[in-house]
């Protein structure tokens, strides 16, 4: 049963991250980003004005680039959010879902609370022993069985 359970957790996760690679290669996550200028009307008639279409695809250019970059970010930490669930998820003394796990570059920020002191240093091993993570913030409060 909790083999059943360890599968489902990874499995959801896999599927979260695909979604959020998905939802910003196909655009979908625009409410992330603030337009910087309101978008103009474009033309389907007329010329190309050939003095200012070099620095309008440098600019074009520029934005696909940055816009790369956020995503690979973002694929980045969401990876290894679902590699740190994952290691709780099959171990047996952690509980995945009494830790929450928040990623922002290669920094993971743990949360939530924990039974045991035991308990609670091998969630942060776990974190740390993850490639890719240079540091790891501990929030987990240790609260024994009784106040739960």
């Amino acid at each position: 049963m909790r083999r059943i359970a360890r599968v489902l957790v990874v499995g959801t996760l896999v599927v979260l991250a695909g979604l959020v690679v998905f939802s910003y290669s196909a655009g979908t996550a625009s409410w992330r980003y603030s337009a910087s200028e309101p978008a103009r009307p474009v033309g389907t008639a007329g010329t190309i004005d050939t003095e200012t279409a070099p620095a309008q695809g440098g600019r074009v250019a520029e934005d696909a680039a940055a816009a790369a970059s956020a995503v690979r970010r973002t694929v980045d930490e969401a990876t290894l959010t679902a590699k740190i669930k994952a290691k709780m998820a099959l171990d047996d003394f952690v509980k995945a879902r009494a830790v929450g796990i928040s990623t922002r570059g290669s920094v993971v920020t743990l949360t939530g609370r924990v039974q045991t002191p035991a308990e609670h240093d091998l969630a942060v091993s776990l974190a740390r022993d993850t490639a890719g993570v240079t540091e790891v913030i501990d929030h987990i409060v240790i609260e024994p069985k009784e106040r739960l």
